[in-house]
């Protein structure tokens, strides 16, 4: 942690920013269902709100979040960073104040504006922030940290939704988005447009090994991928420059847009199928969420900066994967009300995913495009959440039905997980073509 003392402030505002975000989470389903289906546990109509806010809140972030974090490049990522922590704060004050359905209503609307900033930009910059402050070296631990911060985050913000009332949750949700702001306008230091990566940037252990993806250089030695911008913001043809640009990055980008597939049609499908399938309310919500909210912090502060140094990002990947199609088809299949809980526990491994991906994206640009790299990472995954509602809403909403074509209520949760099924197949031919790649350039190195 001595390594990492300078994102403190960093991780006191994620914490506080996603404490605030997830607190909400176990409770919207019954505020959404009792707003516009009051008095039943099956309701299409409110199925396909949600598909349709996550659907077009995606999109805004597809657009929005490679723009942002190419201006945090130029700019700094405190100013960047300010805009969707206080944007997040609205749509939590509505329902605060009420949850008839008017009110629903104008959450609804203001929930779609403010997640098309927050949804992808909050972490694409925290990553970009991490990246400015610690070398390649430990910085798969530091995401590591940063992402368990914010189960962290979640598994408070469960837990305290666990012993309130719906009212009070919104209200408290609301203090805390407040203070997250206010907290990272006067503590967190600004940086952006390079990098600060102690004494390891030039570390000879980084340069030993001709094979391995983080030890081919470091930040500084990295070219750019992109030529520099004379104050435009990036078009479409320069992100698809930035992730073709080397066969990691390309693909990084292609596991996570089925890995975030799967997640995303796992999101829309599951509230709902739980409800159907075993009267789940609040409090079972809260409870699974709990489970794997602390299991994932646990992955994150305590196995991964652990195993990060030992096994690589790309290891750590395929377990993560792995754990996660497992994760997945557990909830598909669930025969009893138990299942949910036992398959939320596989997140221990699921969580090494999103971190591994990053670190592997970060070590690949270089110290003046993380703000981009990431955010176009980010983007992958908002498109793959404009993909999953338009898909898994209607495969949800028909299984749950009188109608279904035979009974299987988690039919739509199973094709998520072979969403992520396809992602481990592409990470174990990724790291097929990488070991090859790696025996050859091994005999170049020792023949030179």
């Amino acid at each position: 942690m001595k390594d990492f003392a300078g994102l403190v402030h960093l991780f006191v505002a994620s914490f506080l920013f996603y404490f605030a975000s997830f607190m909400v989470i176990p409770a919207i389903t019954d505020v959404t269902m009792e707003a516009v289906c009051p008095g039943r546990d099956e309701c299409s109509v409110a199925i396909y709100l949600s598909g349709f806010q996550n659907a077009v809140m995606g999109l805004g972030a597809l657009l929005v979040t490679p723009i942002v974090g190419n201006l945090s490049d130029r700019y700094g990522r405190k100013a960047l960073l300010t805009l969707p922590v206080t944007m997040a704060i609205f749509p939590l004050f509505v329902l605060a104040c009420s949850r008839t359905e008017t009110y629903f209503y104008v959450y609804y609307a203001a929930n779609i504006v403010a997640g098309m900033f927050c949804s992808g930009s909050t972490h694409c910059l925290c990553l970009a922030y991490v990246a400015d402050h610690v070398g390649p070296r430990r910085r798969a631990a530091a995401f590591g940290l940063l992402s368990g911060v914010s189960a962290a985050g979640f598994v408070a913000g469960t837990l305290t939704a666990r012993f309130l009332s719906t009212s009070s949750t919104f209200q408290v949700a609301t203090a805390v988005a407040v203070a997250a702001a206010l907290y990272l306008r006067a503590f967190l230091p600004d940086s952006g447009g390079g990098v600060s990566c102690g004494d390891e940037a030039c570390d000879p252990l980084l340069q030993d090994s001709p094979c391995s993806s983080s030890a081919s250089s470091s930040d500084e030695e990295l070219s750019p991928k992109l030529p520099p911008h004379k104050g435009g913001l990036p078009s479409l043809s320069d992100m698809t420059t930035l992730l073709t640009g080397s066969l990691a990055l390309s693909g990084a980008a292609t596991i996570t847009f089925f890995y975030s597939l799967g997640e995303h049609g796992l999101q829309t499908a599951l509230m709902y199928y739980l409800k159907a399938q075993f009267g789940y309310s609040k409090d079972e919500f809260a409870n699974l969420l709990l489970i794997a909210g602390t299991a994932g912090m646990l992955s994150q502060l305590t196995v991964m900066p652990i195993l990060a140094p030992i096994l690589g990002e790309e290891i750590l990947l395929t377990i993560g994967l792995l754990g996660g199609c497992t994760h997945v088809f557990l909830y598909g299949i669930a025969w009893s009300y138990w299942v949910p809980y036992f398959g939320a526990s596989f997140v221990i491994l699921s969580a090494f995913v999103h971190p591994a991906i990053r670190t592997n994206v970060s070590k690949n640009v270089g110290s003046n495009e993380q703000g981009i790299a990431q955010g176009c990472i980010s983007g992958i995954s908002s498109f793959a959440s404009i993909l999953g509602p338009l898909i898994f809403t209607p495969l949800t909403a028909w299984f749950l039905s009188e109608s279904q074509p035979f009974n299987f209520k988690g039919f739509s949760i199973l094709c998520a997980g072979f969403c992520s099924l396809i992602a481990f197949i592409i990470s174990l031919r990724m790291r097929g073509a990488q070991s090859s790649g790696c025996k050859k350039n091994t005999v170049q190195h020792e023949q030179a």
